[in-house]
This record gives structure tokens, sequence and C-alpha cells, in this order.
């Protein structure tokens, strides 16, 4: 069985407020929990007008006190941002306030310019790359209250201690955050709707290479993609077309409304497609297809993440 969640980079589409697409994403994860959806994640970019969720615990505390049983987390949090202790405790307030609804996606992009990243870290320095997965053992040292003794924060502890810890899932879109999750014995995160590569063989490394932990005794892979669903196919691809547009300015402004009228006039061969392997761009029920042939790339079955528009 295909288990499907969200992952919802909180849009604002043309015409909008910050404001209303936040409250989109209130309303779309009560819809979605309604509809029997397993996980809503919100994803953390800074110094874009197009996208407002800046702050996924700020995002994820208003969307579990809107809904009631659905696992709602980060799809993630940028932890080369931030120190560890701060990621920790905000989480396991939120655990605290949710039982056993919580998910802790982290990841190593930057989320935003170079000038507002550097502005975020602090000192006016972002932590560098190579120091990332120290900052992944330590965050789930502090998450699980087991920083060993050799930690130069030991005797540090994450408050408050919650009753069931946040579940800590590793993002990637690359071969090596990928073998960090191994590594780790964490959970993935594949984003293969921003991958510059074939995920397949990189998840199938993941499995060969995992070590089990006292968090996860077997790899676990969930699969980010793409998918857009209208009333018609032409309605469908209008809004890849509009989205694309706008990625290609470099996320500058709203999300452009979709250029539907002249979709219509334009014969199907001419219609920009979605590539298979990263978005499905179809009307009811192809997008379904599309995931059950998408899922067949995959070593062993992931359980797919819709990125939601």
């Amino acid at each position: 069985m295909i288990r499907l969640s969200v992952l919802d980079q909180s849009p604002v589409p043309e015409g909008s407020t910050a404001g209303d697409a936040l409250r989109n994403t209130l309303d779309l994860a009560r819809r979605t929990e309604d509809m029997g959806y397993h996980r809503y994640w919100v994803a953390e970019h800074h110094g874009m007008t197009g996208l407002a969720g800046s702050s996924p615990e700020a995002l994820i505390g208003s969307i579990a006190g809107a809904t009631d049983r659905i696992r709602v987390g980060s799809g993630g949090v940028m932890l080369t941002h931030y120190a560890p202790l701060k990621v920790a405790e905000a989480f396991c307030v939120l655990a605290s306030l949710h039982p056993g609804r919580i998910d802790l996606g982290v990841g190593r992009a930057p989320g935003s310019d170079h000038l507002t990243a550097a502005a975020l870290a602090r000192g006016g320095a972002r932590t560098p790359l190579e120091n990332y997965p120290n900052q992944v053992e330590e965050l789930v040292h502090l998450v699980d209250d087991t920083l060993p003794a050799h930690s130069p924060i030991q005797g540090v502890r994450a408050t408050p201690r919650p009753d069931e810890p946040p579940e800590i899932w590793l993002l990637a879109s690359s071969a090596d955050s990928a073998a960090f999750a191994a590594h780790f014995g964490l959970p993935l995160g594949w984003a293969d709707f921003i991958a510059q590569v074939d995920g397949a063989p990189i998840i199938d490394a993941y499995r060969r290479q995992f070590r089990p932990s006292a968090r996860c005794a077997e790899p676990r892979v969930l699969l980010c993609a793409s998918a857009v669903c209208a009333d018609t196919d032409a309605e469908a691809e209008a809004v890849v077309a509009a989205v694309r547009a706008w990625r290609a300015s470099g996320l500058r402004g709203p999300v452009p409304a979709p250029p539907l009228a002249s979709m219509e006039r334009h014969p199907p061969s001419h219609r920009p497609r979605c590539p298979s392997s990263r978005a499905a761009a179809r009307s009811p029920p192809a997008p379904r297809t599309g995931w059950r042939t998408a899922s067949g790339r995959w070593p062993r079955p992931a359980a797919p993440r819709s990125s939601w528009w």
C-alpha cells in the first residue's frame, strides 16, 4: 500500500498575500487529514516573497493545533543556520504539546540567498557544510538526551523533555546527504522534485549502507515528487508552466497565475510537459497512475510525498 503525505511550501499566488498563503496551508492541512493523508510537512525559505513559510516550527504548531491526527513536521529545518540545541528545544516543545505527531526533518540547503543566510547565522557566518554531520549527530543526542561524555556540551539538556520525542528525518537530494542518513541510522526523505541526479541508485546505496540505530531499526524512505492535478490536462499543464516560469526568474515575486487562455490556444504537442521522473501534471485519475509508475523506479517501495502548489 502506498501511503501519501504532503510537503507544503506555502506559495503566495499572484493577487494574494502571505497571510492568505499561510491560511491556505492550514486549510489544506485540515482537508488532507480528512482525506486520510499520513503526514503534513512544511518547508523553510527566507527572503522569498513568493513563499511564505520562513519559520517551520511556528507553522507546525498552528497546523498541529488545527488538526487532530495527521503527523506534522518540517521538510525541513535548514540546520546549518542554527545551533542544534535551539532546534532540539523548539521541537521538544512541539512534541510535548502534540505527543506522537511531530516530525523533525532537517537539511543543509540555505533556502535563501547568501546575504540572508549570513544574516540568519550567528556572527554573520553560516556553519560550514563540512560541519553538518557533527550538527546532525549533536541534534540527535540532544533530542534523545544522550549526549556522550566526550561532547563539548556534555551536561546540556534540551528542555522540555517530551514523553515521545519528535521523529527525526534527514532530507537529501544528493548522495552524500543520503549517506549521512545511513551512517546515523535515520530515515531518509529523498527530494526527487529538486534532485539533479537519479535517486534510485542513491536510495539503494542508503538501504545497503544503513546502520540500525535505537531510533530506526531498518531503512525507511520517503519520496517527494511534484504533482499537479486539475479538471483538465490543459489546466494542470498551465499551472506547471506558470511555476516553471517563476522558478526560472529566481523565485522572485508571487507565483504567477496560470496562462490558461494561451495554453488552450496551443495544440497539446506545443504545451510544456512535466518530466515523468520529477512531476505529474494531469487530470484525474492520471496522477495516481503517474505515482504508481514513479514508485516502480525505486529499488524497494518508497512512500511518496506530494509537493503542493
